[in-house]
């Protein structure tokens, strides 16, 4: 497997294959705050006692509030962006997710990363890709990941002059 930390800039389909098998990052850290925990709570509508209530959360399993499983997926099309510049292709869209676990919690006043596989690319016609990244998502002095993740994006060239 290659790796690689620098940010990538494909801009064609062929460079997206050519990436296959690369493992991109880590990113940097990002803190996870009760503030940024609340405030996902409040964008989603989940204000479950473990996520938004410290005194409560103190007395479970986990000793404190963890941030949602979701907060840790939503940082995925952040830290890509670290990772690789979409700006050589017409455009680039979220297809979805084949698969996604949590295998950790990810406790509040934490701070996480992300690294990325590239592990497929498929040609779909007019100049698109669908590619498959797997995600991976740590959390500091965790040996388990918090979050893992089939990504999928659609990747479009821009049109070739004639």
């Amino acid at each position: 497997m290659t790796e690689t930390t620098a940010p990538i800039q494909p801009t064609t389909i062929q460079d997206l294959v050519d990436l296959v098998g690369t493992r991109l990052g880590p990113t940097a850290w990002h803190d996870v705050t009760q503030d940024r925990i609340d405030a996902f709570a409040d964008l989603t509508g989940d204000h479950q006692w473990i996520h938004v209530d410290p005194e409560r959360a103190k007395e479970s399993a986990f000793g404190s509030t963890i941030a949602h499983g979701l907060y840790s997926l939503s940082m995925g099309p952040r830290f890509m962006e670290d990772l690789m510049a979409f700006d050589g292709f017409a455009h680039s869209l979220n297809y979805g997710y084949e698969k996604v676990r949590f295998p950790a919690p990810n406790p509040v006043d934490s701070r996480i990363r992300m690294h990325a596989e590239i592990v497929s690319v498929d040609d779909v016609g007019n100049g698109a890709a669908r590619i498959v990244t797997v995600q991976t998502f740590e959390r500091e002095g965790s040996d388990k990941p918090i979050c893992v993740a089939q990504s999928i994006g659609q990747f479009t060239e821009y049109p070739t002059e004639d």
